[in-house]
């Protein structure tokens, strides 16, 4: 049985019945979520045959999935029972600012209350960016989300015509200066927008007046009513330098600019971010774009909007490394956003030189409670590869990123097949054919594919294709001229 691929059938239950079955007070729950974010070394802190072995299952006789119970007593078979030993800190600094752990809520709906926030930190958050304050009111359109799925995976991209807080710039703030109290080892950040200078400097100064650790100007927002406001104005390299320089000279706490994605050279408005006084930088809000589906059309009309979700992860990690890449912006502490769903999506941005990251779509499809695997599965991976901090692998892998013309094109690597894994489906023949080099032959009567070498370019379109996980690469050797 392929554990992951059962783990991907699980609900995510709040108050899971499996756990609430377990007669042993275990949490099978935690240990199959465990393996569907991607934390498979901590499984067997929930989950092991320890605990299992001479168990009836009653977990699975609990669970409430609509096709058949998930396999969970088959997915403790052969993990060794685990104990969370003598894991590093993940403590680290942003902005000079101390933060327990470097995942921040993003500013969003998921970021725009005292309970939701109160929350969050209860569980484990070490920051929020709260959901951007303005003046003036915002009224919202319903419905406002849609998904893109694939192949019955939903939330693969998540639209949102969600805009800026609903609550007055007074209610909001009164909000941040309670959770600061309330909350003193947590760092808050007050995301603002304004209409124009006076308002961007208001903003600022009621920010700091209300205790909150820094500032976070959105330059970004892709779907704003008014012009003028949101990615309209990140856009423009120059408008970025003076409203920095107004939140600036207003304001003693940090600065952060929030960039936009809807725009080819991301470093030249982050360059005039930090020529106006940014402290830091924070990336990518939402992709402009648009979906069709009827149920969210709003009263029979649509719009362009934002997208996110784990579609967009490789796109802002481009945005990331174009910034990282600048001299200009090479040092200058990044916040990371755009696809975080697991700690590994988290290590991704930091080894590319972010400081820390933002999650929101993971939070609105999971919850808060994510925050358990983010945190853990860091951890354990740190701990496996000797390393004490953070900071040791950030920026890790800039160096392995060139041009183009600066790749190897002398090598190639062939994939093979393994019989054992190979069901004959014949999946790696069709997309090599139709869509490759006509590289593998498949025999009808026996459904056994075979590689043609003298074909193969070593592309790999057949390894992605694979559902069985039967071709896997060879060496790499020189090409034949």
């Amino acid at each position: 049985m392929d554990k992951h691929f059962e783990s991907t059938r699980c609900l995510v239950c709040h108050d899971a019945p499996c756990t609430v079955a377990c007669p042993r007070g275990n949490d099978p729950a935690r240990g199959v979520r465990a393996h569907k974010f991607e934390n498979n070394y901590c499984v067997g802190m929930f989950l092991n045959d320890d605990m299992c072995a001479d168990c009836d299952a009653p977990c699975e006789k609990a669970c409430i999935h609509p096709d058949f119970p998930i396999r969970i007593k088959q997915m403790a078979e052969g993990v060794p029972a685990k104990e969370a030993k003598d894991l590093p800190s993940l403590e680290m600094e942003f902005c000079g600012v101390h933060c327990e752990n470097p995942f921040f809520l993003g500013s969003s709906v998921i970021a725009s209350s005292y309970e939701m926030i109160a929350k969050a930190f209860r569980l484990g958050w070490a920051g929020v960016m709260y959901k951007t304050i303005t003046f003036g009111d915002i009224e919202e359109v319903s419905p406002r989300f849609d998904q893109v799925g694939k192949e019955g995976t939903p939330f693969i991209g998540f639209r949102n015509m969600e805009q800026l807080s609903v609550h007055t710039p007074e209610e909001d703030f009164a909000i941040m200066s309670r959770l600061k109290k309330e909350f003193p080892t947590k760092v808050i950040v007050a995301s603002i927008m304004g209409r124009n200078d006076d308002e961007w400097a208001q903003l600022a100064r009621m920010a700091q007046e209300a205790g909150c650790d820094m500032i976070e100007c959105n330059f970004s927002c892709p779907h704003m009513a008014e012009k003028g406001r949101g990615s309209d104005v990140g856009q423009k390299p120059e408008l970025v330098r003076h409203l920095t320089e107004v939140v600036r000279a207003a304001t003693s706490l940090p600065v952060i600019a929030k960039m936009t994605p809807n725009i080819t050279h991301i470093e030249e408005p982050a360059i005039a971010a930090v020529e106006g006084g940014a402290d830091a930088l924070a990336a990518i809000n939402t992709i402009k774009s648009v979906t069709m589906k009827r149920r969210s059309e709003v009263a029979g009309k649509a719009t362009i909007s934002g997208y996110s979700g784990k579609a967009v992860k490789p796109i802002a990690q481009r945005f990331i490394l174009d910034m990282r890449k600048d001299e200009k912006l090479k040092d200058v502490p990044i916040s990371g956003i755009g696809g975080i769903e697991t700690w590994r999506d988290a290590l991704q941005y930091i080894v590319l030189g972010c400081n820390n990251v933002q999650v929101c779509t993971a939070v609105m499809q999971y919850g808060y409670r994510i925050i358990d695997d983010l945190v853990l599965g860091m951890q354990d991976w740190m701990q496996r590869e000797g390393i004490k901090t953070l900071e040791e692998v950030r920026g890790r892998a800039l160096d392995q990123f060139v041009a183009t013309d600066h790749l190897d094109r002398s090598t190639y690597v062939l994939p093979r097949i393994d019989r054992d894994k190979c069901t004959g489906c014949g999946r790696c023949y069709v997309s090599c054919y139709d869509g490759g080099h006509q590289a593998i032959s498949f025999d009808p009567e026996t459904r056994i594919p075979h590689i043609i070498g003298r074909n193969c370019v070593g592309c790999h379109l057949c390894m992605l294709v694979c559902p069985s996980d039967a071709m896997l690469p060879t060496n790499r050797i020189q090409v034949k001229k």
